[in-house]
């Protein structure tokens, strides 16, 4: 397992905001240490003859047709509206 001062906590801590005290660092290494062992540990697994997979299922198309329906009416859609105006939402200014 790599030792805590292997990993680069500091740095991993920094770039993650965070301010970790001595006792977090030592379980946080640990904890990532494991992760680490685990992953070392996948990659001892033999995959030959195993295809290459995105997805564990078949994945079809499971799109609706594309048929054109009618949308809203310009009232139904600002029937919510706090403020309208000129068959538009009035919304705060966001940009100077």
């Amino acid at each position: 397992m790599p030792q805590p001062n292997d990993l680069k906590l500091d740095h991993i801590a920094n770039l993650a905001r965070l301010s970790l005290t001595a006792e977090e660092k030592e379980r946080f290494g640990r904890q990532l240490g494991d992760m680490l062992d685990y992953v070392a540990l996948l990659n001892e697994v033999d995959v030959e003859g195993v295809e290459p997979t995105a997805h564990a299922f078949p994945v079809v198309n499971v799109w609706a047709q594309d048929v054109p329906e009618p949308g809203l009416s310009v009232e139904d859609a600002l029937r919510n509206a706090p403020e309208r105006r000129d068959n538009m939402f009035v919304v705060p200014k966001v940009v100077e």
